[in-house]
């Protein structure tokens, strides 16, 4: 606490007056600060409504993000689904086809050995004969 010296009518008025123009100065100088802190405040608090908008709308775009991620994981595991359906209906068409195929050449082969028995016997058959037309040839001469 400050102490002021005293004269004929009281208290020294340039010291007074001096103090009072210290206390003035300060208050105005603590007043500006609280205005300016005011203002930052203010400021800030725009700024955190701010990021809390960019945050909402963040968390919004993720899940959306997150909701298209699941749809394409879901759409390509069911393509997936459709494409091995596929191969599985064209490997058994294939192996039907393959097997159509084989019993075709098996039928075919066994064809070819009765012709080829076939013939051969008609073949010794036109053999013997023509043996026996050259035995025949040569009990006569």
């Amino acid at each position: 606490m400050r102490k002021f010296n005293t004269s004929i009518n009281g208290y020294n008025k340039i010291e007074v007056n001096n103090f009072v123009n210290e206390v003035t100065h300060e208050y105005e100088s603590m007043l500006a600060k609280l205005k300016k802190q005011d203002e930052d405040i203010a400021n800030l608090k725009k700024e955190l409504v701010k990021y809390q908008n960019m945050e909402s709308t963040l968390n919004r775009a993720l899940v959306v993000a997150e909701d298209a991620s699941n749809q394409i994981k879901r759409v390509a595991r069911d393509e997936a689904k459709g494409v091995i359906e596929d191969a599985k209906r064209n490997a058994s068409r294939i192996v039907n086809d393959a097997l159509l195929k084989a019993d075709k050449i098996e039928q075919d082969a066994e064809t070819l050995r009765r012709r080829v028995v076939i013939f051969k016997r008609r073949l010794k058959s036109v053999v013997d004969e023509q043996i026996e037309f050259i035995d025949s040839i040569n009990e006569d001469y």
